[in-house]
C-alpha cells in the first residue's frame, strides 16, 4: 500500500482526533477512557512543529489513513535528542503495513530533526504494537506493572526504545 506522509495541518485536526477516538474503546493504545474533543486537543496540536517535533498524517489515495507524531520525552533539556513516537491508524487501514512504513519514514527524518533515540509507550497487552516495534529493532527499556486501570482491570505499560 502506497502511503504519503505530509505535515498535519490544523484543518486535519478533526480527522486526527477521530482516528484517535476510534481506538479508545479497544483499551489497547491509549489510557483515555472516553472520547476527546477537538477543542481539548488544540494545545496538544500546537506543541508540534516541523523543525523538531512534527506531526504527520499518512495519506492513502488522498485519504487520511492515520497519523504519526513525535513529542518531547520528559520535557527536560537533557532529553532533547530523544522523542516519544505515537502512531494511530484508522481501523480500515490497520494490518496493512502502515505502522511499519510510519516507523521507517520517521527513522529517516531523525537526523534532520536532531534526534538519536525514540521511545514508545505501549501497553503490555497491545500485542500488535509490541510486535511491530520489536520487529523494527526496539527493545523493552522499562516495564511499569499494573499502572493503569481500565474497566476494572489493571494493565501494565512497557517503554520500548531504540537508539539510531
Amino acid at each position: 500500500m502506497s502511503v504519503r506522509f505530509e505535515y498535519a495541518t490544523h484543518d486535519e485536526l478533526p480527522r486526527i482526533v477521530e482516528i484517535y477516538n476510534e481506538i479508545i474503546p479497544s483499551r489497547l493504545a491509549t489510557a483515555d477512557l472516553e472520547p476527546v474533543s477537538v477543542a481539548s486537543r488544540e494545545n496538544w496540536f500546537a506543541e508540534f512543529n516541523h523543525e523538531t517535533r512534527p506531526l504527520w498524517v499518512m495519506k492513502v489515495d488522498d485519504q487520511i489513513a492515520g497519523w504519526v507524531g513525535l513529542e518531547s520525552f520528559y520535557g527536560r533539556p537533557a532529553y532533547q535528542k530523544t522523542a516519544e513516537i505515537s502512531i494511530y491508524i484508522d481501523a480500515n487501514y490497520r494490518h496493512q503495513g502502515l505502522g511499519q512504513q510510519a516507523i521507517d519514514f520517521v527513522s529517516g527524518e531523525l537526523e534532520r530533526l536532531g534526534l538519536d533515540a525514540l521511545v514508545a509507550f505501549i501497553f503490555s497487552h497491545n500485542l500488535p504494537s509490541q510486535k511491530l516495534f520489536i520487529h523494527t529493532g526496539f527493545t523493552v527499556w522499562g516495564h511499569l506493572p499494573d499502572v493503569a486501570e481500565m474497566d476494572g482491570q489493571r494493565r501494565s505499560l512497557d517503554i520500548l526504545g531504540k537508539h539510531f
